[in-house]
């Protein structure tokens, strides 16, 4: 080969090797689409968010407070060059002060992975003890984990301090549900967290001794009862007499103990067009769907849509307002609800706290509303809108229905707004009946992931609630009505009443098995009334029929 044919061959080789290398580093360097609520993503997308790449992992569509380093069910960390990032682990109970044995669990929502982990502190690596069980800590004691899979990078380490602080005392007996009002038959159950105690207990009111009754089962309540109770283990001293009255209602505001919801349609959406007095009786509240923002912050409004009203015959407000005072009489609540997936109501100050309370108020007073249900499904200021259902609560008295229907991520945790609303207004609150659809894949109360449309799903993620703050007469689970009611997470009505029986019970269920039985679990929603008349009431008959037999 002449110098000059080489040299030409030589460029073309360097340019060949410099169009690759800046091919590599393209694509190396890829910038990825930035996550955005409102895209629906499938399995195997990649988003940027913050300083960090994330691969979907579960098919859904993204929501407000969706963002992928919060929901680790949903997206996976995504390190280039198709290498994942195993979830971390969690410990079940989360670390803390305990007074006797802890059996702490750890999981992780990677698929396949292993879980190695240390109780000396070390840092855990491949060759650490592999969790097989529960792992019995008797004695303060930090637990640190990690997740290892093939092909996939090691993830972060999890670590968990728990101080065990025996005393030299018997635990006091802890009662379930907490004392408080309760409406129907209650059953009471005392547990102590001290192996081998035995719990002495009076309903009388007097003060339980060495030959009081001993608590061998739930204790049942047909009125209003006060319980007084201690426990004794050998070596220990006894533990302090606790109280805990129960108000036993016939009813709130004329419900049952046991209720049913259901969202009447203020437009037509291809489900059956329905005037309030056409509602079955099954149901116990009609939630109105939906009173609408006005130009005023915190300001909601109603009327009849033009379109229903016309293919209802010509439906007048008067009408309507006949209509809900006939439901009334029958023993029906109607409320109106404020939000839904369109719904842009804002309550985020003192004076749209004000308004929202004044506007929901008028409207009770002019189409004879019982309440309000919050169907917000654009965030919730937890300060403000406490304020608001207070002040509307003033204004109404105590016959005012406050039920709550927010998205399933929004129940994970006591930390979200949903759920401090739930709890900063317990005292007042009817029921929080959780929407389980439209969801992917969730964590449950066991911190195990759980996939919507299954018995487990709704088991494990009810749980969360009933576990952390909420009675269970304050707990209800919300489904669609029919497969064309929602995206996704449909099940039919005999897992609705698996779950109930599940959380009732003890009984049924799936492989998930709740810490306790709550008998006094309120219920169930479905979206909607509407579409459940498309399907020849199936979801009220058969779910109506479950709570009528719940204690």
């Amino acid at each position: 080969m002449n110098r000059k044919r080489l040299v030409k061959v030589t460029a073309i080789i360097l340019m060949f090797v410099m169009v690759f290398s800046f091919s590599s580093n393209a694509i190396v360097k890829a910038a990825y689409p930035a996550w955005q609520a409102g895209v629906t993503y499938k399995v195997g997308d990649i988003v940027s968010y913050g300083s960090s790449n994330y691969q979907c992992i579960q098919g859904h569509t993204a929501l407000t407070g969706w963002e992928p380093p919060i929901v680790p069910a949903l997206w996976s960390l995504y390190n280039g060059g198709g290498t994942q990032t195993v979830a971390t682990p969690t410990f079940s109970p989360a670390g803390g002060t305990y007074t006797t044995t802890q059996n702490v669990t750890i999981a992780c929502s990677t698929a396949g992975s292993t879980i190695r982990y240390t109780l000396n502190g070390s840092e855990p690596t491949s060759s650490s003890t592999a969790y097989t069980g529960a792992i019995a800590i008797a004695s303060t004691t930090t637990v640190k984990a990690k997740a290892f899979a093939s092909g996939m990078t090691d993830s972060q380490t999890a670590s968990a301090t728990y101080t065990i602080n025996k005393a030299d005392t018997t635990a006091n007996p802890v009662f379930s549900p907490a004392a408080g009002t309760y409406y129907g038959n209650l059953n009471v159950t005392l547990t102590c967290s001290t192996s081998n105690a035995t719990i002495r207990y009076t309903t009388d009111g007097s003060t339980p001794t060495s030959s009081s009754k001993v608590y061998t089962s739930a204790i049942a309540l047909t009125a209003t009862t006060t319980i007084k109770a201690y426990a004794t283990a050998s070596g220990l001293k006894d533990s302090s007499v606790v109280t805990a009255t129960y108000t036993i209602s016939s009813s709130q505001t004329g419900l049952p103990a046991h209720i049913l919801t259901g969202y009447w349609q203020n437009f037509d959406n291809g489900a059956k067009c329905l005037k309030i007095s056409e509602v079955p009786q099954t149901y116990n509240i009609i939630a109105v769907a939906f009173a609408m923002a006005t130009a005023n912050p915190g300001e909601v409004t109603f009327s009849l849509d033009s379109s229903l009203a016309s293919k209802l015959g010509g439906y007048t407000e008067q009408q309507f307002i006949n209509d809900i005072a006939a439901a009334k009489t029958k023993g029906q609540k109607v409320i109106i609800s404020v939000g839904g997936e369109t719904g842009s109501v804002s309550v985020n100050s003192t004076a749209s706290a004000t308004n929202f309370a004044n506007s929901v108020y008028s409207l009770m007073v002019k189409y004879g509303f019982d309440g309000v249900d919050i169907d917000l499904e654009n965030g919730i200021n937890a300060t403000y809108m406490t304020s608001a259902l207070r002040q509307l609560s003033s204004k109404a008295g105590s016959g005012l229905i406050i039920t709550m229907a927010p998205q399933t991520l929004d129940m994970q945790s006591v930390s979200s707004g949903y759920f401090q609303v739930a709890l900063n207004i317990k005292d007042i609150l009817t029921v929080v009946n959780t929407q389980y659809y439209n969801s992917g894949s969730m964590l449950g109360q066991d911190g195990k992931v759980y996939y919507q449309g299954s018995v487990d799903f709704l088991t494990a993620l009810a749980a969360i609630q009933l576990e952390n703050g909420l009675r269970p007469d304050q707990v209800g689970l919300g489904l669609p009505a029919t497969s064309r009611a929602a995206g996704s997470g449909y099940v039919a009505p005999s897992v609705v009443n698996s779950a109930l029986d599940c959380l009732a019970y003890g009984t049924g269920g799936g492989s998930y098995k709740p810490p306790r039985t709550y008998p006094a679990i309120r219920g169930a929603m479905t979206w909607s009334i509407n579409w459940d008349a498309s399907n020849n009431y199936d979801f009220a008959n058969t779910v109506s029929a479950k709570l009528k037999t719940l204690p």
